[in-house]
């Protein structure tokens, strides 16, 4: 088993990664996947610009046609050289399974293999396969902690030659971290606005860094339950703009969709009133999002709220099998979500 904990990675890059030709990155931070796949691909010489040496492809590639991941391993290259196929978007596809499998006993020797994919559970085909072979790296990419984080700003800081406060580090630390690039790309939009200061404080933090893992995606969220198409589309703007992943906006309405299910079904069969149930199940819902979390438990019921749940969790599921229509399906099923509340909130 090769399997790399999230905080070996940096060692791992150095001293082993060279010993290995097939990598399986997966987890639930898509921005921290796709930069630690990024940095493997540097390591393996291919060049990334040679369209015949980098091959791209995606699940619906695979499914489309099973033996194209062998294929590819094997086919040499139209200048010779080594290959890099790099895969996006990942699940437990039964081709990708296959072939992880078969090219975990027979290695590649002229190509490296690089699979992205989302948050595999323990047990599940993909990983299952990675974890078992010994020839394969599978890595994890979990959100980053406190430690992680100082790290990516002590590094993005040192290349500017800038400062920070500890208060407004702090404050830095509680506004980013839902996902890898969004934090870093919040972190060097605070470095350029303050490249002639002398040192960063809380004011510039305040004045620069959006919240990269929660604000933006809770007023997404909140459109969508509020049933206000104009405001969705504002605020999904917003986070495309900020390139936080949209991907993490879908997952946060999942689950905020399973909370509400959850507190209905506390009102239904207990008879409670919705102040009853803010107070106990409600607890971490920031107080100004109270509104229309119980206007939504007003409007709905446990059993269309479950149903509403799993079709956001089926969005998910399709926009991992296909990663180049991954940010158009997420926004098209937010907003058919956004109608339904509309309709609702009507009735009421």
């Amino acid at each position: 088993m090769a399997e790399i904990k999230s905080h070996e990675f940096e060692g791992f890059l150095q001293k082993s990664v060279r010993h290995y030709r097939v990598f399986v990155i997966y987890g639930p931070d898509r921005g921290l996947v796709n930069e630690r796949a990024s940095q493997i691909a540097k390591t393996t010489g291919v060049d990334l610009h040679d369209g015949f040496a980098l091959i791209r492809l995606d699940v619906g590639d695979l499914q489309s046609d099973p033996g194209r991941l062998l294929d590819e391993v094997n086919a040499f290259g139209l200048f010779g050289g080594e290959k890099l196929i790099w895969i996006r978007g990942a699940a437990n596809e039964k081709s990708l399974v296959d072939g992880l499998q078969y090219l975990g006993s027979h290695p590649p020797e002229g190509s490296y293999v690089i699979v992205e994919a989302g948050d595999l559970k323990k047990g599940s085909g993909l990983r299952k396969v990675a974890e078992g072979e010994r020839s394969i790296a599978c890595i994890a990419c979990y959100q980053d902690d406190t430690r992680a984080l100082n790290a990516l700003i002590d590094n993005e800081l040192s290349s500017a030659n800038l400062r920070i406060t500890p208060a407004a580090r702090e404050l830095l630390l509680e506004s980013i971290g839902g996902d890898r690039i969004a934090s870093r790309n919040e972190v060097r939009k605070l470095i350029l606005y303050c490249l002639n200061e002398p040192v960063i404080d809380e004011h510039h933090v305040l004045d620069i860094v959006g919240d990269a893992s929660a604000i933006s995606t809770d007023e997404v969220v909140d459109a969508v339950l509020n049933g206000d198409p104009d405001a969705f589309l504002h605020a999904i703007q917003k986070v495309v703009a900020s390139k936080t992943a949209v991907f993490l906006v879908l997952q946060s309405c999942m689950k905020q969709f399973q909370q509400l299910e959850v507190m209905r079904i506390e009102m239904e069969e207990r008879q409670q009133q919705i102040a009853q149930v803010m107070q106990t199940l409600g607890r971490g819902i920031h107080f100004k999002r109270k509104p229309v979390i119980e206007k939504t438990l007003r409007n709905w019921n446990s059993q269309d709220l479950g149903r509403e749940a799993s079709r956001l969790n089926g969005a998910i599921f399709q926009s991992r099998q296909r990663a180049s229509i991954e940010d158009n399906l997420a926004i098209q099923t937010l907003l058919a979500t956004t109608l339904q509340s509309a309709r609702r909130n009507r009735r009421s």
